[in-house]
């Protein structure tokens, strides 16, 4: 009786054992006929890389701000995958668009500031009396990397580019770098000539007076697109928007002019900063107006993507290439509960909008708390193209299609790298980003600031001297990264006025804060007019 029943036992655990395989390899069957009809139907899904100039992580709809209004952008992000811990590679613009075509930190390719930014014994002829010199940089994106254009070139895709490039002067352009077609792309960052035509850009010819530049340059990419339907293709549109000189048409700047009226005009809209003023609200009409016109462009593309009926198969990314300007430049934006913005080694200088909309994972997380940097697209996108990776060129970038898949990627440090004083207010130094540890390391005076993104992602409370354990690695870890790419690095200037630099901020606290006060309160006047013409917007007989 007792053989019987184990006998029994025995099959029916052997019946059990076989009904889990059979199921087990029919889930196994279904998921890879899955990913294989992925592979199949997006084995060269096209590709449109969105790159804002100076967007902050709050200045947009999605990501919090009641001032602003970006639905078109907004879309990007609720039908992909918002990366709540996005960061650019750097404070500034060149250093992070080179990471991004190169998969590198900023340190490891050597752009390591703005191109055209003196440096040395030069820096002493811009007055500013610092007590650093500031180190060399490489000043055009290396010859000797694969960019991410070349890469995806290399893959069968036909490479686009319109917009700010700002990474070379002749011979370092776009079409130098694996972009085949290149619309509005040279050495200048700033768009000169404005924001509506005529402008002065040799490689975007004046059509038409009053064009609005951001939606000329999605107008470029729909083209592209259109002529391009049919074969994968990589688009990259690289906005001067929302970069200064901050400007709008009469009829944006009354809209939010009004708005910022109905939300309560704050008696004070700065306070300062360690060197510089800062702006502590968002309230600029001009600047709300000139947001809503490069969303308005987005749209554009995301609509023609629609009506060409390659939306379902296109990857779009959204983000930008360093924080918004609340010193200096057009002091346009808020970048709070942040600190800093553009040009500072806090969060505000270095958090970004990071969206990535791949749109056939609709089991995709809505939202990826790890920490990621504009390193980690060169991969991504190599990845999704189903291509192979270059890892000893993108050394510092990690594939997120892992995060995108519900999975994990292993723990890393995060890198920055500036040995300059930013023309914001931000200071000399270099950064370590360890979990939920920030280390910002200042040349100045070689200290340390300690802060726990986790529960002060302010940065209010430096814990440096509470954390000294930690302090001391973190330290150490980032000297070893910088020595191991040979990283340069400031030097004192023995003609620093200690003197004259108290009175040059004396200047900034008595002069330029009441002066920024009385241009907030006039912008926001209900006569408000920059000129007869507003910029160039109105089409006159002239």
């Amino acid at each position: 009786m007792i053989s019987l029943l184990k006998s029994n036992k025995t099959k029916v655990l052997l019946s059990g054992l076989l009904l889990s395989l059979v199921i087990l390899s029919c889930k196994n069957n279904n998921d890879k006929a899955s990913d294989d009809s992925n592979k199949e139907n997006n084995k060269n899904p096209n590709i449109v890389f969105i790159l804002v100039d100076d967007m902050g992580l709050h200045d947009l709809s999605v990501t919090g701000s009641d001032f602003y209004e970006t639905p078109n952008i907004d879309r990007i992000a609720h039908e992909g995958t918002i990366f709540t811990q996005g960061y650019s590679a750097s404070r500034v613009c060149s250093p992070a668009r080179a990471s991004i075509m190169t998969g590198k930190f900023t340190a490891r390719h050597g752009v390591t500031n703005w191109i055209g930014e003196a440096t040395g014994k030069d820096w002493r002829r811009l007055g500013r009396n610092s007590k650093l010199l500031p180190a060399d940089y490489v000043h055009q994106l290396p010859e000797k990397d694969t960019s991410l254009a070349e890469a995806m070139r290399d893959a069968g895709y036909k490479t686009f580019f319109a917009g700010k490039w700002h990474l070379g002067d002749e011979g370092s352009y776009p079409e130098d770098h694996g972009f085949e077609i290149n619309k509005g792309g040279w050495d200048v960052g700033t768009p000169i000539g404005g924001y509506f035509s005529p402008w002065e850009n040799p490689k975007l010819p004046n059509r038409e007076k009053a064009e609005n530049l951001s939606l000329r340059l999605a107008r470029e990419t729909s083209d592209f697109m259109t002529a391009n339907k049919d074969e994968p293709f990589f688009a990259f549109l690289s906005f001067y928007a929302v970069h200064g000189p901050i400007q709008t048409t009469e009829k944006k700047w009354g809209k939010y002019r009004n708005k910022a009226e109905k939300l309560g005009i704050k008696e004070s809209g700065y306070e300062m900063e360690r060197v510089l003023p800062i702006r502590t609200v968002q309230d600029n009409p001009i600047y709300a107006g000139l947001v809503e016109q490069m969303d308005d462009a987005v749209g554009l593309v995301l609509d023609k993507l629609q009506e060409l009926g390659i939306a379902d198969n296109t990857i779009v990314v959204f983000t930008s290439d360093n924080g918004g300007v609340a010193s200096g430049d057009s002091f346009s934006t808020s970048n709070l509960p942040l600190r800093g913005g553009k040009g500072y080694q806090w969060e505000g200088g270095i958090r970004e909008p990071f969206f990535i909309k791949v749109p056939w994972m609709k089991d995709a997380p809505k939202k990826i708390e790890e920490p990621v940097t504009g390193t980690d697209f060169y991969p991504t996108l190599l990845d999704f193209a189903n291509t192979d990776l270059l890892p000893n060129q993108h050394k510092d970038g990690k594939s997120l299609k892992p995060l995108l898949e519900g999975k994990k990627i292993a723990d890393r440090n995060l890198y920055w790298h500036y040995p300059h004083y930013g023309n914001q207010g931000g200071e000399p130094s270099s950064i370590i980003r360890k979990k939920d540890w920030k280390l910002i390391h200042y040349y100045e005076d070689d200290r340390d600031e300690l802060y726990n993104l986790n529960i002060d992602p302010g940065e209010q409370n430096d814990v440096a001297s509470e954390n000294p354990e930690i302090t001391s690695k973190m330290r150490k870890e980032l000297e070893e990264f910088l020595n191991e790419v040979a990283a340069k690095k400031p030097e004192k200037d023995p003609m620093h006025d200690p003197e004259l630099a108290e009175k040059l901020y004396e200047k900034k606290v008595n002069n330029l804060l009441p002066n920024l006060e009385a241009e907030r309160k006039k912008v926001l006047s209900k006569d408000f007019s920059p000129n007869k013409n507003w910029w160039d917007s109105k089409v006159t007989e002239d």
